[in-house]
């Protein structure tokens, strides 16, 4: 099976509450059309990781990140293909999130992180999300 190396990145921020909140993206194209995904894609030749993650996000959504810590690796194998996707924490230096490629987007707080229909290979990531904030 083809395995396809990919990037993703958790975007963070705060509402005005004060409360954590990530970044979902809904896909606009592709198979796997209007799912719910992290943003990134995939890593070139030559790149790192971290490198290929801020080149993915300037194109996808015209906004420089700065890449933190690794969340994990996901390993998950759709029908056709094994993914595995290196997820990092990502906060915003510059732009506003203009969607280039995706449906529609959406800040999610702890409490909305099931509001969405997310990618299965997305979903693995959730309990982690969840348990960095802490569950409380």
């Amino acid at each position: 099976m083809k395995t396809i190396r990919v990037v993703a990145a958790v975007i963070k921020a705060e509402n005005e509450k004060g409360q954590p909140m990530i970044f979902a993206t809904q896909r606009g194209y592709g198979e796997y059309k209007d799912g719910w995904e992290f943003p990134g894609g995939k890593i070139e030749e030559g790149e790192t990781p971290q490198e290929a993650l801020k080149r993915e996000i300037i194109e996808e959504l015209d906004t420089e990140i700065a890449v933190g810590d690794l969340i994990d690796t996901i390993e998950y194998d759709y029908p056709n293909f094994h993914l595995s996707m290196d997820c990092f924490w990502a906060d915003i230096i510059r732009g506003d999130l203009v969607l280039k490629e995706h449906e529609a987007a959406r800040w999610l707080t702890k409490e909305q992180l099931g509001d969405v229909d997310w990618l299965p290979a997305d979903i693995q990531l959730i309990d982690q999300i969840l348990v960095s904030w802490g569950r409380g």
